[in-house]
Parts: C-alpha cells; structure tokens; sequence
C-alpha cells in the first residue's frame, strides 16, 4: 500500500491525510467557504452529494478560466545556475524507496490517438532529437518550490516530428509508476514545455523521473508527469491521479 509523506519522511496518518486532502481542495477552490456554497447553489451543507457536485462544476469552470487566461507565448522565469535548489527534493505519491526501475535497454515510448505515427520509440531514438536545456522553478501544490535545470527535446518538436494532430483538446501521459495525468494541448506546444531526459547536465535519475519526464514550468508540480511510457492525444478529457480526486485539472503556476 502507498504511503504520503510529508517532507521529513514521517508517515502522515489518515486521519492526517484526509485534512490535507480536504485543505488542497478548498486551496485549489479558491478557498469557498461551504456558507458561500450554500448560497450559490441552494444546497445543504449536509447534503455530500451536492455539495460535491458544486464543487466539481465550479473546478471545471475554474479550468476554463485559466485556459482563456493562458497565453501560450509568455514565458515563466528562468534563473542562473547559481540559484538551483541543492539538493532538489524529492517528491512523490510514494516513498523514495519505491521509485520504480524502468529498464533503458527495453523501455519503449508508446503512442496512442490522434497521432499520424504511432509506432514506439526507444530511448536512442529519443536522445537524437534536437535538445535544449532550462533552468526553472518547480512550484509544488504543498507550498514548496525549487529550482533546477532539465534538459531534452521541446515538446512541440516531438509532436511535430510524430504527426500529432496540434488541434486536438488533450495530452495524456500514463507512467511506470501507476501514475497518469493530462494537459491542454496549448500548454503542450508552450515553448518551455519540455521533454526532459536530463537533470543537471546528466542522465536523469530514477527518483527525478527516469528515463523521461515532463518538465512544464507553467504548471504546477503534480502536472509534470516522471516515467513517463505512454503519451496519447485526444478530445477526450482524460484527466488525472490526483484531478480525479478533487484537484484543479488545468493547475497553472
């Protein structure tokens, strides 16, 4: 069974988790009160069903909001090497015990969907795409940010390069750790959306994602999918681990 921790590594307790859990929801709402609730959507407080839907539809409409307010050709702020976070914290739904370990000889990339080219690509193939490299700020749900730099291939580039079809609503991803998430394909063609192989200058370790990860430093943290084995394009929305558990989907930094 997976565990949450908190930075310390203390196990939280359940009772613990079910706090943070409620408290990132109402953060991630604006922080509504369950009074303004009530008066906007006629429903009891006691009535959980309701109260859920509400919330549900006021997440999807903040979604929408963010998405007209995203303008894809703003960039978020880069920094010198001298500012990157050492060490750069580990984080996860899990231990760092626990990371998974993905074999590079055999690991493959696996399309789906809207994509011309949806043969897999290995990990050489990945690697011999044109690179660039960022130096930006990580913002974490939990209230915690860090600075680190990742290198690999723009997400647009690799888009292109497999036919994807650019007009399409979604991007989802599936990992070797269970976990899956989705994004806006306005997002997905941000310039500083990146495909990243490397941290740091180097290979990118397991506890950071390896052998690829999503680095989109205009999302925060839990949007930035690591071991990724699966990319997909689709109308559909896809959502996510944690979005399909009360979490803004759209989650701009």
């Amino acid at each position: 069974m997976r565990r949450l921790f908190k930075l310390d590594r203390t196990p939280v307790s359940p009772a613990s988790k079910e706090v943070r859990r409620l408290e990132r929801r109402l953060f991630l709402r604006q922080s509504l009160s369950l009074g303004a609730l009530t008066l906007m959507s006629g429903c009891s407080v006691t009535d959980a069903e309701s109260v859920q839907r509400v919330l549900w539809a006021m997440s999807r409409w903040n979604d929408r909001v963010q998405g007209w307010l995203f303008d894809p050709e703003k960039l978020a702020p880069v920094y010198p090497e001298s500012a990157i976070t050492r060490p750069f914290p580990f984080n996860a739904f899990y231990d760092e015990d626990e990371v998974p370990e993905v074999d590079a000889e055999d690991y493959k990339l696996e399309l789906a969907g809207l994509i011309r080219e949806r043969r897999p690509w290995t990990l050489p193939e990945l690697h011999a795409l044109p690179r660039t490299s960022q130096v930006t700020r990580h913002i974490c749900v939990e209230g915690w940010s860090a600075i680190g730099k990742w290198g690999g291939v723009p997400f647009r580039t690799f888009l292109e390069r497999i036919g994807a079809d650019l007009t399409a609503k979604y991007v989802g991803f599936k990992c070797a750790d269970d976990y899956y998430t989705s994004i806006d394909m306005a997002t997905a063609l941000h310039p500083q959306t990146l495909l990243a192989f490397t941290y740091a200058g180097e290979t990118l370790p397991p506890k950071f994602g390896f052998p690829m990860k999503l680095r989109i430093p205009t999302k925060l943290g839990f949007k930035n999918p690591k071991h990724v084995t699966a990319i997909y394009v689709t109308n559909m929305y896809p959502g996510g681990y944690w979005e399909d558990q009360g979490y803004n989907w759209f989650s701009g930094s």
